[in-house]
């Protein structure tokens, strides 16, 4: 009855998923689903893309498990790995591949053998997750002298595909395809960014994430213009209607206040449905279709918006993200990512499927 609404899109993830897979140009396609399908629901992502990908990545073995609950018997790949001996032999039940980013890992496979497919991460400049190309060249040699493992390929993960100016990406790739050839394994490395700018990059397998969920990777160029749809859009009611005057403040910390009369509205959504708090004011934002901008500090359960010019009651419609007002602008007014608004959605919105 609040009005507080995330729409799911499933045919828009179908699409951006025949997308990925024709810019993959015949590199197998592997569809990250991970952190709950980007807050779209894993099981719906999963379920969504499933006829279009030639399997599905989650970052735990317990994202893992749950696909396979769920009936999807497509490949899996665990971007973290195993973190113990029972951890390592739930993969093998589950037929999961697995990533091996560090010595300790080979160690645990070592003393505990299971049949895993295994990749093996190496660090080409990420510093994160993986190896140097020498101690990766080392595990892979432990990895193939241990029973009932087969090691499929190596991995990479690109630190500045999505930036205008990369310095690192050429580079990166050529590290990783260089042990890839020596080992005589697959190569996978492209995310989103790099399959979408770097045709080199497809190797065997592709594992794009963000431009599923209709977002683009890239600050310059919009998903409209990659061809993503949206696939979420999240909507709420105005419940009230205020006037101001010159001087007035609205919200918490009086942090803005009005240049002159006019009507502020009061939408039923707040930091504790996951819209973020820290967006400023002149956030925009969609009243009846009609673009606007919001205003005052977003509270826990409501936030304010500018209603001058815009024919407006308590009940219309306020999008804050989605067809008219693209989840990457919001992004960047907030200083984050669409991956973030994605993922902080909280339970409390109603969650309604449309096509």
């Amino acid at each position: 009855m609040r009005g507080t609404v995330l729409e799911l899109r499933p045919a828009a993830l179908a699409h951006n998923a025949r997308r990925a897979r024709a810019l993959a140009d015949g590199a197998r396609v592997l569809a990250m689903v991970k952190a709950n399908g980007y807050g779209h629901g894993l099981g719906l992502a999963a379920r969504a893309m499933a006829n279009q990908v030639d399997g599905l990545g989650v970052a735990l073995l317990e994202e893992a498990q749950a696909l396979r609950h769920l009936g999807l018997a497509h490949p899996l790949l665990v971007a973290e790995g195993f973190f113990d001996a029972d951890e390592l032999r739930l993969a093998a039940r589950l037929h999961a591949e697995v990533v091996v980013h560090s010595p300790w890992q080979v160690d645990l496979l070592a003393a505990n053998p299971a049949p895993l497919n295994v990749w093996l991460k190496v660090n080409t400049g990420m510093n994160r997750l993986g190896m140097a190309p020498d101690l990766a060249r080392a595990q892979a040699a432990r990895l193939r002298g241990v029973p009932g493992v087969k090691l499929l390929g190596v991995m990479n993960h690109f630190s500045c595909a999505d930036l205008h100016d990369d310095p690192h990406s050429d580079a990166q790739l050529a590290m990783a395809g260089a042990l890839a050839r020596e080992l005589g394994v697959a190569l996978t490395a492209a995310n989103s960014a790099a399959l979408i700018r770097y045709p080199e990059a497809r190797a065997d397998r592709v594992r794009p994430g963000i431009m599923l969920y209709g977002s683009s990777p890239f600050a310059w160029r919009s998903a409209a213009e990659l061809d993503l749809r949206v696939t979420e859009r999240f909507r709420a009611r105005l419940i009230a209607i205020n006037p101001i005057q010159a001087g007035d403040s609205v919200g918490y910390g009086a942090t803005w206040r009005a240049d002159g009369p006019g009507r502020i509205g009061v939408v039923a959504v707040g930091y504790g449905d996951g819209y973020p708090r820290h967006a400023p004011s002149g956030t925009p934002l969609a009243v009846n279709g009609q673009r606007t901008r919001l205003v005052g500090r977003v509270s826990m359960d409501m936030l304010t918006v500018d209603l001058n010019g815009i024919d407006a009651r308590v009940g219309d419609e306020v999008e804050l993200w989605g067809d008219v007002i693209p989840v990457d602008e919001v992004a960047a007014a907030c200083g984050t990512i669409s991956y973030e608004l994605f993922c902080q959605v909280t339970a409390r919105p109603v969650r309604v499927i449309a096509e």
